[in-house]
């Protein structure tokens, strides 16, 4: 049984305050405050591309000795800007900054905000298949990369991280069921275009997408892996803004178990699940259900069990 072992990630130490920006920008404070709510944004030196960021996650695992580099069998790397034009394919780069065996399979995934929760998916179906015992999940999409710094919709809320989730045979959290779903028609919500390569959101659309497929995705979720919301001890969303975060635990009449958790360095994108599972899980929860969402538009659900649940 292929499952999670340990998760560590990187959020570069510059920050950038949000208070002043949104006055220059004409977002009120209440606004910033009450829907927003990300007090500063982390933000990547500008010497350091996506790989960096993924392999300072990767390494704080090797410095924990939680696994060894010869040891691991496969990495994938789940980003949507990636270190130049994508060729070679991140995963490469980070594969031979890593030092990592010639015999490692890597391979990119293309996925934004529910890349996380596809990738646990991918990586653990490719790790059972093939016999692997150690695989490597990262995620890191810097989108200072294509962020505008004029734009109110975007420049208040991404900041940058990337996160390494170790995946093993001797696993501290089981993987269960997942539910998928696509909304391709509603993909220009959240889109790089034009000549400047700048992303481009539309908020309210984003809010009322999430509103409409997230809570019951994961009544799906729990349903597949046999639970109710009363076998929840935590709710991990995929930290789009505190008005997604917070409406979305209501709607789940689960709000006291939905944290959100991202003030102090912003909407990490794909990291956003994995930093706070990393830095927020107690040690009495023992089923925590997670759900990605966003950018395709798509959605991923699935519930994390502690293995001795199992």
């Amino acid at each position: 049984m292929i499952g999670i072992t340990a998760i560590t990630y990187e959020l570069p130490p510059q920050r950038i305050a949000t208070a002043a920006r949104a006055e220059a920008l004409g977002v009120v404070a209440e606004t910033l405050e009450r829907r927003i709510g990300v007090r500063s944004i982390s933000r990547k030196a500008a010497h350091q591309d996506t790989s960096d960021l993924a392999v300072a996650a990767a390494l704080k695992l090797f410095e924990r000795k939680l696994v060894a580099p010869e040891a691991v069998d496969c990495l994938v790397v789940v980003t949507q800007n990636p270190d130049g034009q994508g060729l070679p394919q991140t995963s490469a780069i980070v594969h031979a900054k890593l030092g990592l065996p010639r015999s490692c399979a890597s391979f990119d995934m293309g996925l934004g905000c529910s890349g996380y929760v596809y990738g646990l998916s991918v990586i653990r179906s490719f790790m059972e298949a093939n016999g692997l015992r150690h695989g490597l999940l990262i995620t890191a999409d810097p989108y200072s990369k294509v962020i505008d710094p004029d734009d109110k919709r975007t420049a208040l809320l991404f900041g940058d991280g990337a996160a390494a989730t170790l995946l093993s045979d001797r696993p501290q959290w089981r993987i269960g069921r997942f539910d998928f779903g696509t909304d391709g028609s509603g993909a220009g919500s959240l889109a790089v275009r034009g000549s400047d390569k700048r992303l481009h959101m539309d908020g309210r659309a984003v809010l009322q997408f999430s509103m409409s497929v997230v809570p019951d995705s994961l009544r799906r979720a729990m349903a597949l892996n046999s639970l109710t919301p009363d076998h929840i001890d935590r709710v991990v969303l995929h930290q789009g803004s505190r008005v997604v975060v917070e409406n979305i635990g209501s709607a789940l009449g689960m709000r006291d178990r939905t944290g959100f958790h991202i003030q102090d360095y912003g909407n990490t994108v794909s990291s956003s699940i994995p930093i706070v599972l990393a830095d927020h899980i107690q040690a009495t929860d023992h089923h925590v259900a997670i759900s990605g969402f966003g950018v395709g538009l798509s959605w991923a659900s699935t519930v994390l069990s502690r293995a001795k649940c199992a």
